[in-house]
């Protein structure tokens, strides 16, 4: 396994674990963190940094598989935006409700960012959009892309 991979698990553990905790707060609480609310970040693809959003999403997926706590959709997009946020790399929270078989109310949470959906994107379709939360930096593209890489 590659040592940034494997860096990028222990990280994932954190901000899953620390997630979890800011998910029991109440949601007045927990939404300024999360960005501004209704507002959606780019769309915009920038390729070179594609293979960071792919293993900060396959960190995530491995880890919350494992974790000891509940590490369900909203606790993953909190934690992926939470990681994507320490580079300052711009991301939208969304969630989405829907009714199950029984009738019942379900809801769900994702992460995209530009082109990337990096957490729950499997189910997105089955749900109307009721919240979103972009997360923007003012940085040039250019300058993402060296903090990625880990910079000079």
């Amino acid at each position: 396994m590659r040592p940034e991979l494997r860096m990028l698990l222990l990280e994932a553990f954190f901000y899953l674990g620390w997630a979890r905790i800011l998910k029991a707060l109440p949601f007045s609480r927990l939404a300024p963190s999360l960005g501004k609310q209704m507002e959606e970040t780019t769309y915009t693809r920038i390729r070179s940094n594609e293979p960071l959003l792919a293993d900060v999403a396959r960190a995530i997926h491995m880890v919350s598989r494992h974790t000891f706590w509940e590490s369900k959709c909203l606790v993953m997009a909190i934690a992926g935006m939470k990681m994507l946020g320490r580079r300052q790399i711009e991301s939208t929270l969304y969630m989405g409700t829907a009714r199950d078989a029984s009738g019942k109310m379900i809801a769900h949470a994702w992460l995209r960012s530009g082109a990337i959906y990096l957490t729950g994107a499997d189910e997105i379709k089955k749900y109307t959009v009721v919240a979103i939360f972009g997360k923007q930096f003012q940085q040039s593209e250019h300058s993402q892309s060296r903090i990625w890489s880990g910079g000079d």
